[in-house]
């Protein structure tokens, strides 16, 4: 049974509470995003799509290195948050957010654009010749068509923002209580040749992660089984 302390529960809470936020964002933002990738065939569909999967290629430090320069005092952003008195967001869990949105990117964009290519097409043809508006398209037609990818991209940015490490690190820090995740609290206990501080919090991961990944897989399965009936 676990045995885990204040800290360990502080830095668990961090950790739900920033995939959930991150992921939620992530997937109101996104959604826009992906339809017009799925649809456009503007010639700047390829760049974003470049841009988009770039967090799959890039290591995390050098994502968090450049986001630090950028949200810190002196940076672009960090510096005119700093000119209008709210503070710029190194260090902070805002600028947790930020990162981690950025860095799971493609993990929600990827599932929304396959989703809404398959929604696509003849459906919509149809819907347009029964005088549908493009909104009651969308509503009616393309999300429930679209029921596997939003699931599929909220499961995968979820689990994918638990296991963060680098990209957290760099553009958060390591504080307790406020921008220490569990990936985080885990390095420190390794460090500290606590290992089994580091193999509680190690299991609990890996326990939600396998968790959330079954659930994508059966969810597809039943979807699949009940469209071939």
């Amino acid at each position: 049974m676990w045995s885990l302390t204040p800290a360990d529960l502080s830095a668990l809470w961090i950790t739900v509470k920033l995939a959930v936020i991150s992921t939620l964002l992530l997937i109101l933002l996104c959604a826009p995003l992906a339809w017009w990738l799925a649809h456009s065939k503007s010639r700047a569909r390829v760049i974003i799509e470049a841009l988009v999967a770039l967090p799959l290629v890039l290591p995390p430090t050098v994502m968090g290195f450049y986001l630090l320069l950028l949200l810190g005092p002196k940076g672009a952003v960090g510096g005119f948050l700093e000119q209008l008195g709210v503070g710029h967001l190194a260090f902070s869990f805002s600028g947790l957010v930020i990162g981690s949105m950025l860095f799971s990117l493609p993990f929600v964009v990827q599932p929304l654009q396959n989703a809404f290519s398959e929604a696509g097409g003849r459906v919509l043809e149809v819907a347009a010749t029964l005088r549908a508006s493009p909104w009651d398209s969308f509503i009616h037609v393309v999300l429930p068509l679209s029921r596997r990818g939003f699931i599929t991209a909220g499961v995968l940015s979820f689990a994918h923002s638990l296991g963060e490490f680098g990209m957290i690190l760099m553009i958060g820090g390591n504080i307790p209580g406020r921008t220490q995740v569990a990936s985080i609290a885990i390095y420190n206990y390794v460090e500290a040749m606590d290992y089994q501080g580091a193999h509680q919090l190690s299991s609990i991961l890996v326990l939600s992660s396998f968790t959330l990944l079954i659930c994508i897989f059966a969810l597809n399965r039943q979807a699949k089984v009940t469209q071939i009936h």
